[in-house]
């Protein structure tokens, strides 16, 4: 008699599927950094996007499927960092910044704000729908520096070709920096909902802003990206007149003393136990999490 085949483990499959997409991310920040260094700063461009969209649908698949972890929230950071980080900013040297040492410093300070970035959106944000960002997200920080080559080739660039490109291309990268880590308020990709007249309109611009970056990217895709960071600045000066910008700031802020008083709860220890069926022993008779006993005592 033949053994039985062993069914696949669809749930582990699931699992692992948001993964995929996020180590896929990390694939395409590899690519845009090598092919930055190759001087094939078209390709450079599209692998970043490329990264863009592999972050947007690891974030979406992980809460349809109800698969989201502390693990990939982690993971999703330290790949943003690389593909939004390090490789916007390596696309720049390459192409207009590596004549002195004033753009490697340039570049230092965009990719340390990117990951200072991404650390503040972990404690405050990771892990849940957003309908906006705490600061300007690092994928558009870095999809904006990604496609400043595509628009450098265009007849629109050469109409203010006069402009000192270099200088203002060093502004833009720290004025990048500065709102990834500022009080300013980005609205996430819409949800396109009839109920809800307001993402109707967002949700119209942002597919009318796709489908210009489709027939033309080289000429519409900085343009969208600016008008979104601009967006943002305009947005948050409205609404910080009603005081509501958030008032607190992880990079900021020193909660230590507050941490010291405030009891952890148990949504937020990081070894959380599942709730056993008997009656447990008392307070002060806990296991201590890395104390052996089952494997469900341990979990």
């Amino acid at each position: 008699m033949r053994p039985a085949i062993p069914r696949p483990d669809m749930r582990r499959a699931v699992v692992l599927l948001p993964n995929g997409f996020t180590l896929g991310n990390l694939l395409f920040g590899v690519l845009a950094i090598t092919a930055a260094s190759r001087g094939d700063f078209e390709w450079a461009g599209w692998f970043v996007v490329f990264g863009g969209v592999m972050d947007t649908l690891d974030g979406r698949v992980a809460r349809m499927t109800r698969t989201s972890s502390r693990f990939g929230v982690e993971l999703d950071s330290l790949v943003d960092a690389v593909t939004f980080g390090v490789a916007p900013a390596f696309i720049m040297y390459f192409a207009a910044l590596n004549h002195d040492n004033l753009g490697v410093f340039v570049c230092f300070i965009y990719i340390a704000c990117a990951v200072m970035r991404l650390a503040r959106f972990n404690i405050e944000q990771g892990g849940r729908a957003k309908t906006q960002f705490h600061g300007l997200p690092s994928p558009a920080a870095g999809m904006t520096l990604a496609t400043y080559w595509w628009f450098s080739q265009t007849s629109l660039f050469n109409l203010v070709s006069g402009w000192p490109w270099h200088t203002v291309l060093l502004a833009v990268m720290l004025v990048l920096s500065f709102l990834m880590i500022s009080h300013v308020l980005y609205p996430a990709p819409p949800n396109i909902s009839l109920r809800k007249p307001g993402t109707i309109v967002l949700g119209a611009a942002f597919i009318a802003a796709i489908v210009l970056v489709i027939i033309d990217h080289k000429r519409y895709a900085f343009p969208a990206m600016v008008a979104y960071v601009a967006y943002g600045l305009l947005r948050t000066f409205v609404l910080g007149v009603f005081d509501r910008v958030p008032s607190t700031d992880p990079l900021m802020d020193d909660d230590e003393e507050e941490e010291t008083a405030r009891p952890i709860e148990l949504a937020e220890h990081p070894h959380r136990r599942r709730r056993r069926r008997r009656r447990g022993p008392p307070l002060g008779d806990q296991i201590h999490p890395f104390s052996p006993g089952s494997e469900e005592e341990r979990e």
